[in-house]
């Protein structure tokens, strides 16, 4: 890809220093200095193409913003303006991930009479390990005429659910994520940007201090609660049980879904105040783990094996009814953020986990492991889902491709 014409960032020491790596890795990872490095120097880049697609495998990053879109074209023109549009982000966002404006000279050296074709807030600053990950909603295929994958039907209602229509669904999705949530904004306000005409905004959701590690590079961070949480989730060196847990195979049913996968969001409100009224003892004994180490109740270590056969862990404890060996050996790979959006009218903090997960089949992976934890789990009585959605995201790009050509081209 030429960028020629950037302004933004000069894709700080790519030359020379070494730091900042284009190009060169594969599957579409995370590549930076050293892989033992715990946390990434802000101007490293992803490679924006690969086998899959950035900000799935990556290492997770700390900041989101993520947005669900509906699309507002109609009629003959409905497939032609998507992929216009769909052409247009996927320009858009290599720039971006690359450390480049979205647009040659977008902010500032265009027509002065005309607004600028990048809004700037982000010149000066670097990559910041910025991934654009991309989604779409069954309802876009539904509007397409095209057949849904059975993967991609929508989640059936869950025991205790009180979700807002306002905070769920969507045709497309784009998840951004770096280590400076103002890169973050900026590509996803450009990108919306971009889409007025044919997209509108459905929802969004920003956030914070990952809830997962999605490598064995990273540390395992803490959620509101002061948990940690997913010490036992997929990690990005275990390549087979990603094919086997996380990627699509071109025998699942959908050929344009092969590399690819299902991006579940939810957005868990979690009741803090009433958490944090809750003693030691009975915070440990619902998540099955200690609070100071994120060992299994019983053991010392966090990364020790769960013995679900310990009377220390009980039969409603989180940690047995999301375990693998209780859910007949299924699997996800986590990626989620903290949040706080503000305070309710009560004075009461909206905050709580934007869980999102990728997998292989959500209907034979998310739907029976949701279904376990809302009628069993003692947890539930702090916290409350209240946004839903499921996304296919598609393989990775090669040269020239642009998100979504497997779908629209096939």
């Amino acid at each position: 890809m030429s960028l020629r014409g950037f302004t933004r960032r000069r894709l700080l020491g790519a030359a020379g220093a070494g730091t900042a790596l284009v190009g060169a890795g594969v599957a579409g990872g995370y590549l930076a200095g050293s892989a033992a490095e715990p946390d990434p120097p802000a101007q490293a880049i992803v490679p924006f193409r690969g086998v899959h697609q950035a900000g799935i495998i990556t290492p997770a990053q700390d900041r989101l913003h993520f947005v669900a879109l509906d699309v507002t074209a109609t009629g003959p023109i409905l497939r032609q303006a998507v992929v216009a549009l769909l052409k247009r982000w996927t320009t858009a966002a290599e720039r971006m991930t690359a450390g480049a404006e979205a647009a040659p000279g977008g902010a500032v050296n265009r027509n002065p009479a005309a607004p600028p074709t990048d809004t700037g807030e982000a010149l000066d600053l670097p990559a910041a390990s910025l991934t654009l990950t991309f989604g779409v909603g069954g309802s876009l295929l539904d509007k397409l005429g095209i057949p849904r994958p059975a993967a991609l039907a929508d989640l059936p209602p869950f025991q205790r659910d009180q979700l807002d229509p306002a905070l769920s669904g969507g045709d497309l999705c784009i998840q951004a994520c770096a280590d400076d949530p103002q890169v973050a904004v900026h590509a996803v306000r450009n990108l919306v940007r971009m889409g007025f005409g044919t997209t509108a905004v459905r929802w969004s959701q920003l956030g914070f201090g990952r809830t997962s590690s999605t490598s064995t590079t990273q540390q395992t961070h803490r959620n509101l609660f002061g948990f940690k949480d997913g010490t036992n989730n997929l990690k990005a060196e275990d390549t087979a049980a990603l094919d086997e847990h996380v990627w699509a195979a071109p025998t699942d049913g959908a050929a344009w879904m092969a590399g690819g996968t299902y991006l579940v969001a939810r957005r868990i409100r979690m009741h803090v105040e009433t958490w944090d009224r809750t003693s030691l003892t009975e915070q440990e004994s619902l998540t099955g783990r200690t609070k100071g180490t994120g060992a299994p109740m019983g053991a010392t270590d966090e990364f020790a094996p769960v013995d679900l056969g310990s009377p220390l862990i009980a039969d409603d404890a989180h940690i047995r009814l999301a375990s693998a060996s209780s859910l007949g050996g299924v699997r996800i790979l986590r990626r989620g953020y903290n949040f706080v959006d503000g305070s309710d009218g009560a004075g009461h903090l909206d905050a709580g986990l934007f869980f999102l997960a990728f997998m292989r089949d959500p209907q034979r992976q998310f739907v029976p492991m949701q279904s376990a934890l809302a009628r069993h789990d003692r947890m539930m009585e702090y916290i409350e889902h209240t946004g839903s959605a499921v996304f296919a995201c598609p393989a990775g790009l090669g040269d020239g491709a642009y998100w979504g050509q497997s779908l629209l081209e096939a």
